[in-house]
């Protein structure tokens, strides 16, 4: 970065010590999105997984609670 100083002892900020600033925030915001999408993925997927066999589980039960019983009787 360089700051250059004027007469009265002030610094001033130069557009390259904004826009270095700005790639390093930009550098440090990728990083943690790009980590925050990997978690995010993985959420994601077990979420999926439970609601499928959570599904077929209660479907399941429902089939046997409203199952209809025949019975075959020789005469």
């Amino acid at each position: 970065m360089t700051t250059t100083t004027t007469g009265d002892g002030q610094t001033t900020v130069t557009r390259g010590d904004i826009e270095a600033k700005l790639r390093e925030i930009r550098g440090v915001t990728d990083t943690t999105a790009e980590a925050a999408q990997d978690v995010t993925k993985r959420v994601l997927v077990l979420v999926v997984i439970v609601l499928v066999i959570g599904a077929f589980l209660l479907g399941s039960r429902r089939g046997r609670k409203r199952g209809t019983i025949v019975e075959v009787r020789r005469i």
